[in-house]
């Protein structure tokens, strides 16, 4: 049985121009130990979903059962509970840190929260902050006197406070210098092998997902297209999306730099108003009649790999047309 198993999970939002569906049919499972990565454009639904997933922001459908409790429909008491499970940690180092409070406040209001008498915690957040890199001295300092990655530090020992089994990383790194993201990658994964918790790791950058997830998933416009093994789907993606994706990643192998790249056309459709049959249709290279009028569901290929596609790049490998490639 999954540790986490999310269920055609949906998330509309409401606006004065219409509904949008940020989040449409999710469904995928988190085992334990396992890093799950999470890529797609931005707008796609990656962040949603995760907040979705805590019951940040409500969802109009579907279900996540974490360790056989169902968050989705669970009251607010019993949900307090679960949430000692289940943690986050925030894109932004700089918003996600209350200035007024000194970081032992931080750190330490989970396991206020839990109850913990004021002596347990003091050392509970100085094990913490050990366990993150930062000495046990830095509990009496304030956010504004740390840098962005020893911020995001403190946002990561604050969400392994409880001992989660599962932790949200949404686009933990996506605001430090490159020079700081591998420090707080080998960070996580460190972690990860001293406590057994799962990620589930959202990021629009290829090459932090590719370094540190297990299996991937690819979502484009609130449906996920693509998911899979990491290996494997950077070896031969199967959906026309995620292989433009990979390929218009940056390389730093100049031996590389001669690859293909499929090339997109047009402009990424408006949530309010997505395309029928395939979203991805529009810009897709390999796109037909069928394409345009029938939605693809989400099937089983070659390996086991999942795709949401009518003609995937693994039953059709020689599909793109030549006008769509160009080099590097």
């Amino acid at each position: 049985m999954s540790l986490l198993s999310v269920l055609s999970l949906c998330v509309e939002y409401q606006s004065a121009r219409g509904t949008v569906r940020a989040v449409d049919d999710v469904s995928f499972d988190l085992d334990a130990g396992e890093t799950l990565g999470l890529v797609g454009e931005s707008g796609c639904g990656k962040s949603t979903l995760g907040k979705a997933i805590m019951r940040l922001v409500p969802s109009c459908d579907g279900l996540a059962i974490l360790d056989g409790q169902n968050l989705t429909e669970m009251p607010d008491r019993a949900l307090k509970a679960a949430r000692r499970k289940i943690q986050m940690i925030f894109q932004d180092p700089y918003s996600s840190l209350n200035p007024r409070h000194d970081v032992g406040t931080i750190v330490g209001q989970p396991l206020s929260v839990a109850g913990w008498s004021r002596r347990d915690i003091r050392d509970r957040v100085a094990e913490l902050l050990g366990q993150v890199g930062l000495p046990a001295e830095a509990a009496r300092r304030y956010p504004h006197e740390f840098s962005g990655g020893q911020r995001q530090r403190i946002g990561i020992a604050r969400a392994l406070a409880l001992g989660p089994k599962v932790i949200i990383c949404d686009e933990p790194v996506s605001a430090l210098d490159v020079s700081v993201r591998a420090q707080v990658i080998n960070l996580l994964e460190d972690l990860q092998q001293a406590t057994g918790v799962s990620y589930l790791f959202i990021s629009h950058d290829l090459s932090v997902v590719e370094h540190i997830s297990d299996r991937l998933i690819v979502m484009y416009l609130g449906r996920i297209v693509e998911s899979g093994r990491s290996e494997e789907i950077w070896q031969q993606p199967a959906h026309p999306y995620t292989h433009a994706l990979l390929a218009a990643a940056p390389v730093a192998d100049p031996r590389l730099r001669g690859r293909t790249r499929s090339l997109l056309q047009g402009e990424l459709p408006s949530p309010l108003n997505p395309p029928p049959g395939c979203s991805f249709n529009t810009r897709c290279p390999m796109a037909r009649e069928r394409c345009r009028q029938e939605r693809p569901v989400l099937r089983s290929v070659a390996g086991g790999r999942m795709v949401a596609c009518h003609y995937d790049l693994l039953e059709q490998p020689a599909a793109l047309p030549p006008a769509m490639s160009v080099a590097s």
